[in-house]
């Protein structure tokens, strides 16, 4: 199943040379190779600025390019309170399928809008539509038959980003320190494969909902905070079955069993239950809610002692 993102745009400038090059890019920060990490060739994004989507592209290419400091398009962008310089390695290449602004305001971008709003503003890279926004947003504005951008061709090396917990490793662009978030995106694209995720909801008891019917999406935002993973049906009818996902990279402990505890609360009877995946569990909490939350322990084949590739990472 191909997945749709909106992807945030920091000023008007940016956004002009992304739709003129159907060009996206990340910048050289943790955020910005999760949003690289976390979108595939084949998915679809439109570009999110002043609470309006641009246009609706697919990914045709995923490249990160060494020495982005000497690459156009963009400017580096210096945040005022940390001083800290960004360029965009990171980047997609796209191609435009169809021309649209379209204000966030409209009921067919209340998945993402209901996100914005509870995470009080945009703060984050990219934001994962469900499939019922993908299949809205095809219908707007105008089909595209010709692709009218402008391609930035570019003589640069490439490189493939790794991960490790070695801190004397790291060395960005090119090697992260390997964070939750990383992990919550590996476990988010290792279970949208049909076969896997049947066979953790059969792992964690849930048998009322066919697993090819689901769609697995990234962080959703509600009052009491926001879910790691949100496993829902992809078109719901008479009932919204859902399932909570919550990912610790250490050790999970009683507030983590307490705050997923509240989202069981707050989601009521159309939730079918609720999971942590964690490393390790503290023994009483995981006993004292094990009828109401499952706990499942993930590991990792690949030494991440040494820097290792996303791909290397999802082989859990």
């Amino acid at each position: 199943m191909v997945n749709y993102f909106l992807v945030s745009v920091s000023n008007r400038e940016n956004l002009d040379l992304c739709i003129k090059h159907c060009l996206a890019g990340f910048t050289d920060s943790i955020n910005g190779v999760w949003a690289f990490c976390e979108i595939n060739e084949g998915d679809y994004v439109s570009f999110l600025y002043a609470a309006k989507a641009h246009n609706l592209y697919q990914v045709v290419e995923k490249v990160a390019y060494r020495d982005a400091d000497k690459l156009p398009p963009w400017k580096p962008i210096t945040f005022p309170i940390s001083r800290k310089t960004y360029h965009f390695p990171f980047r997609l290449r796209l191609k435009l399928v169809r021309k649209f602004e379209e204000s966030l305001i409209r009921a067919e971008f209340a998945y993402v809008a209901e996100n914005l709003l509870l995470r009080g503003g945009y703060r984050k890279t990219h934001f994962q539509a469900d499939q019922t926004t993908l299949q809205s947003v095809s219908q707007m504005g105008s089909a595209v038959s010709r692709d009218k951008c402008e391609e930035l061709v570019l003589e640069a090396r490439e490189f493939v980003p790794k991960f490790t917990t070695n801190r004397s490793m790291v060395s960005p662009p090119h090697v992260f320190p390997f964070r939750e978030v990383i992990l919550q995106s590996a476990i988010r694209q290792h279970l949208s494969s049909v076969n896997h995720l049947r066979s953790f909801l059969e792992k964690i008891g849930i048998d009322e909902v066919d697993a090819s019917k689901l769609e697995v999406l990234g962080e959703k935002a509600l009052a009491e905070g926001h879910i790691d993973i949100f496993i829902k049906q992809a078109v719901p009818i008479g009932v919204s079955k859902r399932i909570i996902v919550e990912v610790k990279i250490g050790e999970a402990r009683r507030a983590d069993f307490e705050q997923v505890s509240a989202y069981l609360n707050e989601f009521g009877p159309e939730c079918l239950g609720a999971v942590i995946i964690a490393r390790e569990f503290a023994k009483r909490a995981s006993e004292e809610f094990e009828e109401k939350i499952a706990s499942v322990r993930y590991t990792i084949s690949c030494d991440l002692s040494k820097p290792q590739t996303f791909e290397q990472i999802q082989d859990l």
